[in-house]
């Protein structure tokens, strides 16, 4: 891949015109394209794959003949210039049958993204038709990863305007306290596996313009109080370390023309004893209600490595087992675990 870095001048042309308030015009040309795009002052800088730059340069020297033209542009004229250069990105692709085609979640930067199971299908569709959707199972279906890539289409196809990816700070056997550096520093051992989804499917300099925009943030669960959050892709991810006050706090966020995934594995929680999990019961919670919808992911859903969905299958067969034998012994069935391992 041919990567290149350009600068256009914008001259007189008015930037707060050109790009939209709050550059909503400039988030439609990105919303498109894998390209990272910077403006500093008149100049816009380009980084990315040179046909696609060429592309968006197009787009720009068209959008500021249209504005001195007209006086105006609206977001009905940049989305028409778009598609006028913007051939589209399928075409970019290897040929797609049409079943192939019903399942494409996003056209990633390495490869298309679909969904690969039955169940996975099934997830996309509940997505596609609901506002909120619990996903939940054991690592390696996919739940985490899949979630990303639609919060990432439902952008592209301005759907939404930000991308809002949360995740609980709880630890999993090692103190918070004793970890290096900053708060931020200590966070960000937990809201990796966030932005390792993002970097599988975004180029490293279109994410960093997207998180520097704040397109995309990626905060601490708790960080999340007294928000409400329109107009955006919402995912809360490893749910089952959330307590039932920060699952309510959670939902309570959405705001007008915003969806929310919800996903976690009721077997993996890390919660300190007697702590509820808010994941263990949302289904009696909100059964029947219009536009949440559930999903429940099982071992033979497992995507990874052959071998996890064995593990998975031991830590079954074992928690069985010891349900079996305290209940011989007169005792209350134990809550199944296992060690916390990242979607």
């Amino acid at each position: 891949m041919n990567i290149v870095e350009r600068k256009i001048r914008i001259g007189d042309v008015n930037p707060v015109e050109l790009f939209g308030s709050h550059e909503s015009h400039l988030q439609l040309i990105e919303n498109k394209f894998d390209t990272a795009i910077t403006v500093r002052g008149d100049t816009v800088i380009l980084r990315g794959e040179s046909a696609e730059v060429r592309k968006i340069e197009s787009i720009i020297n068209e959008l500021m003949y249209t504005l001195q033209r007209n006086g105006s542009l609206s977001l009905t004229d940049v989305s028409m210039i778009i598609d006028l250069v913007h051939g589209g990105r399928a075409a970019q692709q290897p040929p797609l049958t049409t079943e192939d085609l019903d399942s494409v979640i996003l056209f990633g930067k390495k490869e298309v993204i679909r969904a690969r199971t039955p169940k996975q299908m099934e997830y996309y569709q509940k997505v596609r038709s609901n506002d909120v959707v619990f996903s939940i199972g054991p690592a390696g279906t996919g739940k985490t990863f899949l979630a990303v890539a639609m919060a990432l289409s439902a952008l592209r196809a301005n759907e939404v305007s930000r991308i809002i990816l949360s995740r609980p700070a709880v630890e999993a056997g090692e103190s918070l306290g004793f970890l290096p550096g900053d708060i931020s520093e200590k966070i960000d051992p937990y809201l990796r596996p966030l932005l390792d989804a993002l970097a599988d499917m975004v180029s490293p300099d279109k994410l960093k313009s997207m998180l520097e925009r704040r397109i995309v943030e990626i905060i601490p669960l708790a960080y999340m109080r007294g928000r409400t959050l329109n107009n955006s892709f919402i995912i809360l991810d490893e749910a089952q370390n959330s307590t039932r006050m920060q699952m309510k706090m959670f939902l309570t966020r959405l705001g007008q023309n915003s969806k929310a995934i919800i996903t976690g594995d009721i077997t993996q929680v890390d919660l300190a004893a007697r702590v509820e999990s808010g994941l263990l019961d949302v289904h009696r919670l909100f059964s029947g209600i219009r536009g949440i919808e559930f999903l429940e992911f099982g071992k033979t859903d497992v995507v990874r490595h052959r071998l996890v969905a064995e593990i998975v299958e031991a830590y079954e067969r074992d928690a069985a087992r010891k349900n079996a034998s305290d209940h011989s012994n007169g005792g209350e069935p134990r809550k199944p675990s296992a060690p916390s391992s990242a979607e």
